[in-house]
């Protein structure tokens, strides 16, 4: 347990999420995927990948009464964990949206209640992962919803508690990196609410965590809206001379770069490491046809390999967001029905943003 939150993270190169199976709500196979195997996460491993978050619900499975973890579903999550760990790869294990009990209540009101539930899934979360090694990481919430100073006051406590939670459990979360969450895991939010950490009882031992999909139009629009339309293509020389009405207005190279920047003086320069625990552009294969379809798999390579570059060069552990192959927009990478390859595109692009050349 001796690496510093910057030395683990010098050996985090390129993560990937689990996502739609631990957190979703009505259990794992709930959101259209299958349950997780040990084949997925050794592909995942052999395809470039030295690094998983995996996102958790827990209230759903909690004692709405005594918040009473479920044995069951507490051994299932410690099983997909030590599949990671056997693959010597880090694991970031955190408390999901999970209904939003902390994501959507981050104002006075609900402090108290809100902490307190806080305080006791953490006890128990830190309490039977005590004994893993330092490969294992904690983070205490997913995005929680701040738009203001004041929010952003209740959420510190709300990471507060979860800090206290887990060191009061002893052993080696004594000196466990943990991972805290800007405002909306929004950069720009982050940049300017996010002006102090928590307090630790161990320095150095402490990360913060943001999200990125921008531009929205690009990584995430369903449909084109009266205010403007959905962006399919990204990056310079990407555009489309004869669907110009889908081409970005912005957003593009240099964007990413200022925003990243600002994480990079805020923190990483002072030695606090930030995880981009999320980016992920969803794939129009349903909606497009012919070159346009073409350009649109470029520019989605494009801007995979484009963010996963900057983000390193500034400093930022890029974290793929994986939902899976079965949704017609999805950010699949594995069809894990067949544990194979899905989406080599990306695949390759993720690794080309690291300065490999290809996937497997």
């Amino acid at each position: 347990m001796s690496s510093t939150a910057a030395r683990l993270a010098s050996r985090i190169t390129l993560g990937w999420n689990l996502g739609n199976s631990l957190e979703a709500i009505g259990g794992e196979t709930a959101w259209g995927n299958p349950r997780t195997t040990r084949q997925l996460i050794q592909l995942v491993k052999s395809s470039g990948f030295d690094s998983i978050r995996l996102p958790v619900s827990w209230d759903q499975y909690a004692d709405q009464a005594t918040a009473e973890i479920d044995r069951g579903w507490m051994n299932r999550v410690t099983e997909v964990a030590q599949w990671c760990l056997d693959s010597d790869m880090t694991v970031l294990l955190n408390i999901h949206w999970d209904g939003g009990w902390l994501e959507q209540n981050v104002y006075a009101d609900a402090q108290e209640l809100v902490n307190a539930k806080q305080k006791a899934l953490w006890q128990q979360i830190a309490t039977h992962f005590r004994d893993f090694d330092e490969r294992l990481m904690f983070a205490g919430s997913n995005e929680p919803a701040v738009e203001d100073a004041s929010g952003m006051g209740v959420l510190l406590s709300y990471h507060q508690t979860f800090i206290d939670a887990v060191r009061a459990t002893g052993g080696k979360n004594a000196y466990r990196i943990l991972v805290v969450q800007g405002p909306t895991t929004d950069i720009e939010k982050t940049h300017q609410f996010m002006r102090t950490l928590p307090e630790d009882t161990v320095a150095d031992r402490l990360m913060v965590e943001v999200h990125f999909y921008t531009p929205y139009q690009f990584a995430l629009m369903l449909k084109d809206e009266p205010w403007g339309n959905q962006f399919f293509y990204w990056g310079a020389g990407n555009h489309s001379q004869t669907d110009t009405a889908h081409n970005p207005t912005g957003g593009e190279e240099a964007r990413v770069d200022q925003l990243f920047g600002l994480m990079k003086t805020r923190f990483a320069d002072r030695g606090i490491p930030v995880v981009l625990g999320e980016y992920a552009a969803i794939n129009r294969f349903g909606q497009l046809s012919g070159d346009n379809l073409q350009r649109h798999i470029q520019s989605r390579a494009y801007w995979h390999r484009y963010i996963t570059q900057s983000a390193l060069a500034n400093g930022l552990l890029p974290y793929y967001w994986d939902n899976g192959s079965n949704d017609k927009h999805s950010s699949g990478i594995f069809d894990r029905d067949t544990n194979t390859v899905f989406d080599i595109e990306t695949l390759n692009a993720l690794n080309q943003g690291v300065g490999r050349q290809a996937g497997p």
